[in-house]
């Protein structure tokens, strides 16, 4: 998932800053009113005698954000945590799986925690609901044999009875509060060199308890991590439009889910994660992305993103194939093709996604029929407004090419749906 791809939606996310600002009002549990700062002298008494009892000291300029940069210096394990600082922040996860009881019983996920950035530093005020951030967490679980697609939401204010991020070496990377109605935590961990995913939602029928373990090490999404978004250059110490980036393409995948806790599966598959940040917007001419990671069958694997403008046209687009023997090489939009060839309206929100695709990458022999499993995967949140694609594909091989799998997700379509990131 890219920001400016994905997956920060990874965002889109997919963080939307436009919700935090609702949000930092309203995100209090059980329906509570978030406390309020009481009144100081001098909004008690005249404006003149205000002046003579009110310092007159100026509040410390807040410290500006950080830009990604060409020459970031990455620490593993370390930089599986949280960055603040960055504006916005995302860990991304998909897969397919499948039961091990009943190879039938196939099923796509995804569990995206967003770090939304409010100020560079928490507030110096005495109060438990001081906080610098936002935690964002997106699920959903598509049951493809019954043609089902759930999603949940949660967004909280970043807060010690709510949801946060952990710090280095302690094993939670991101957690939260489950919805209303659900007795729960959604977490996000990092054990033994693992990540451990979980997140229910008794309301909507959602239940998953992942481990996934990368099958390779790191891979990053452009040289030294450095991910651009734009082709219009910031300057020398930075990019407007970039972000920092690095991915596992391929994750093993053991535990349960399912509908809910009575029908829950046991499953085995592969999943991709993606680890983003960034302090970047879209561009004034930017609508959205589509972005596709897949995972070929003779041990490739595939990432590419375009930023589409508004007159559907495409502004940028950059790719990254993995090589069997895990050497990379880059992709520049004249290296590879993308032609939609179907597409599917939404019932909830209008909006007309392309759903099919034909996809060839000419001097790597790839040659693809990239096509949704279920045309139905839109996630449409309720607390932001913003909907967008994110569904488990097949990719087929044409003329002796190799197939394989994958996830597409596809932001900016249809009215009100461009991401505020």
């Amino acid at each position: 998932m890219t920001c400016s791809p994905k997956k920060n939606l990874a965002a889109m996310a997919i963080a939307f800053v436009l919700v935090a600002i609702v949000t930092v009002r309203s995100a209090t549990p059980d329906g509570e009113s978030a406390p309020t700062v009481a009144p100081t002298i001098a909004s008690t008494v005249p404006p003149n005698i205000a002046s003579t009892v009110t310092p007159n000291i100026a509040p410390p300029a807040a410290p500006p954000w950080l830009s990604a940069r060409p020459d970031f210096q990455w620490h593993f394990p370390r930089d599986h945590w949280s960055h603040p600082g960055f504006k916005v922040e995302w860990w991304y996860f998909t897969g397919q799986v499948e039961s091990g009881d009943d190879a039938t019983r196939r099923f796509g996920f995804q569990l995206t925690f967003f770090r939304v950035g409010l100020l560079p530093e928490v507030p110096a005020l005495d109060s438990q609901w001081a906080t610098s951030d936002l935690v964002m967490g997106h699920a959903a679980i598509t049951d493809l044999r019954a043609g089902e697609h759930v999603f949940s939401e949660v967004l909280y204010r970043a807060v010690p009875l709510l949801g946060g991020f952990g710090s280095f070496p302690d094993t939670l990377l991101a957690w939260s509060r489950a919805p209303a109605g659900t007795d729960a935590e959604w977490q996000l961990s990092y054990v033994d060199g693992s990540f451990a995913l979980r997140a229910r939602d008794d309301q909507r029928g959602l239940a998953l308890d992942l481990v996934l373990r990368p099958a390779h090490p790191v891979i990053f999404q452009g040289p030294g991590g450095y991910s651009r978004k734009s082709a219009q250059q910031q300057g020398s110490g930075g990019d407007a439009a970039a972000s920092m980036y690095f991915s596992y393409p391929r994750l093993s995948v053991t535990g349960t889910l399912g509908r809910s806790d009575a029908s829950l599966h046991k499953v085995t598959g592969t999943a991709w994660m993606d680890h983003e940040f960034s302090t970047s917007q879209l561009g004034a001419e930017q609508v959205g992305w589509d972005w596709f990671s897949l995972q070929f069958d003779d041990g490739r694997d595939l990432m590419l993103y375009r930023m589409r403008r508004r007159d559907g046209g495409v502004d940028f687009a950059l790719g990254t194939l993995v090589a069997a023997d895990r050497s990379v090489r880059y992709l520049k939009e004249s290296d590879f093709s993308l032609q939609p060839r179907r597409s599917w309206r939404s019932e909830k929100t209008e909006a007309e996604y392309p759903v099919e695709w034909d996809l060839e990458v000419p001097a790597e022999g790839i040659h693809l029929r990239v096509g949704a499993l279920l045309d139905a995967q839109e996630n449409v949140s309720q607390r932001s407004g913003v909907h967008y694609w994110e569904g488990a594909v097949r990719a087929q091989g044409v003329g002796g090419s190799p197939g394989g799998r994958g996830y597409v997700e596809l932001t900016g379509y249809g009215e009100g749906s461009r991401p505020p990131i």
